[in-house]
């Protein structure tokens, strides 16, 4: 048997961490975009001993997150696995990839299990709180569009609001890899961000608007002290053009307003992506 899924990508504006013993419970408070591009799984079940091998573009991966992810989905089912996934945006740079590669994939293993899509949201989130990869990216995928996670957690402990369906936006990558555990993992960064990312988050909640997410998230890119030199020339590059922030976590930024001349700009720090917002959600696309 066999399914394919798709999910879009997740930039974070701002957040704060909000952990609790039940992972459903846990996640994290903020704001972000589910972007167009992200990640497509093939999966493949047949009778077997429960191995799980990935590809990843066309490269045997490790793949932990989906790994993870297809574990709980198969729940010690005596079935062979075999995922391949395409991912639209580059890794370890705050585009949601290790959450949308787990999602698509679950999701695809959903439909060929029989199992509900709400177990295919339940193992991503899951895997991506034991890898330690993401607290909120798959949270804000059952809503769509830009979000306001409200309350942590999947729904319905967690509460995420839509603010936009539609914006275009350019995003650029202008550094290496970042880890959120290596971010979070820091006791005086995380402190910070939790300090700072409440009051953003305040800030949001008195105007919940697509101006005041990009108010916030700039406020939380510069105040957090998240911001490298390199993503704070990218950003004043192209202020006069329209209103941008730092992705987070991630050596990458992301604006919205004049898209020619931002991409223009953009451009002379590092590769970079048109991105509209995805208002549908994960989906399967096929399966037969």
């Amino acid at each position: 048997m066999r399914a394919t899924a798709f999910c879009p990508g997740h930039i974070t504006g701002f957040f704060f961490p909000c952990e609790h013993d039940d992972p459903l419970r846990s996640g994290s408070r903020g704001a972000g975009l589910c972007v167009d591009r992200g990640a497509t799984a093939t999966v493949t079940v047949e009778e077997g001993r429960g191995d799980i091998t990935i590809a990843v573009d066309g490269a045997g991966a490790e793949a932990p997150v989906t790994r993870t992810a297809a574990a709980i989905m198969l729940g010690g089912r005596p079935l062979d696995v075999r995922i391949e996934t395409a991912l639209d945006l580059p890794v370890s740079a705050g585009f949601g990839m290790s959450a949308a590669g787990a999602l698509s994939a679950a999701l695809a293993l959903a439909e060929v299990l029989g199992s509900d899509r709400s177990d295919a949201f339940a193992a991503a989130h899951r895997a991506e709180l034991a890898n330690r990869t993401g607290l909120g990216d798959v949270p804000a995928l059952t809503a769509g569009g830009l979000t306001f996670r409200r309350r942590e957690g999947l729904p319905p402990y967690g509460q995420i609001d839509r603010l936009a369906d539609r914006l275009d936006i350019v995003a650029a990558v202008v550094g290496g890899s970042m880890r959120t555990a290596n971010v979070l993992g820091d006791r005086e960064r995380r402190s910070r961000i939790e300090r700072v990312g409440r009051e953003c988050y305040e800030l949001l909640s008195g105007g919940p608007t697509v101006d005041n997410f990009f108010r916030a998230s700039r406020d939380f890119a510069e105040r957090t002290g998240l911001a490298s030199k390199k993503i704070m020339d990218a950003l004043e590059d192209i202020d006069a053009y329209g209103a941008g922030s730092m992705i987070m976590l991630g050596n990458s930024v992301f604006a919205a307003g004049d898209l020619d001349a931002i991409e223009g700009a953009l451009r002379e720090h590092g590769p970079t992506y048109r991105l509209s917002l995805d208002a549908r959600g994960p989906r399967v696309l096929d399966h037969s």
